[in-house]
């Protein structure tokens, strides 16, 4: 069953980008979030461009798991640490797993969690004292905020099928995520 990604026309707050820039757009875009029997795929609505695809076995978490970009070349490595307190995943460049490639990492906030929230600290963080982005769930678990670090300012909103967030690489690290804590 297809997971379907709209964007608002509206602007984000808080443009940033964290992967790449050749990802961010200059306004929303509208993403359709798919499974086949071997990969996610993040296109646009029309399933007529592949943006993304997403490959790896979320059993298998030594190798990771790989985004890809249309033209088929890696753009990020999603790998969970194993044996942490927090449930962490760390994102690298590329198909590199070396910590000198590290973009960001990701934990729960806390040990023992009724929602999911999230901490991210990109990789220059190395204190992590205060996150860099937040991610929120809500208690119904249809919808999620992600605010720029210990602020109200939002980066990116996902509620019932809608995500707003000019950063599209941003919708297949949250489906990851949210995939892993299965």
């Amino acid at each position: 069953m297809a997971q379907h990604y709209a964007t608002s026309t509206a602007p984000v707050a808080y443009p940033v980008s964290v992967i790449n820039p050749c990802f961010c757009a200059p306004c929303p875009v509208d993403l359709e979030i798919f499974r086949t029997d071997d990969e996610y795929i993040v296109a646009d609505v029309n399933r007529n461009t592949i943006v993304f695809r997403v490959q790896g076995d979320l059993f298998k978490l030594h190798n990771g798991v790989r985004v890809h970009d249309a033209a088929g070349d890696p753009v990020v490595t999603l790998r969970k640490k194993i044996m942490t307190a927090h449930s962490r995943w760390e994102v690298f460049r590329g198909d590199s797993i070396d910590s000198e490639d590290l973009l960001f990492s990701a934990r729960k906030s806390s040990m023992l969690q009724f929602k999911t929230k999230l901490h991210v600290f990109l990789a220059n963080n190395t204190a992590e004292d205060v996150c860099d982005f937040k991610l929120k769930e809500s208690w119904s678990q249809d919808s999620c905020v992600i605010y720029a670090g210990d602020s109200s300012t939002i980066v990116a909103e996902e509620s019932q099928g809608s995500l707003k967030s000019l950063e599209a690489i941003s919708a297949a690290t949250n489906i990851l995520d949210n995939l892993g804590q299965s």
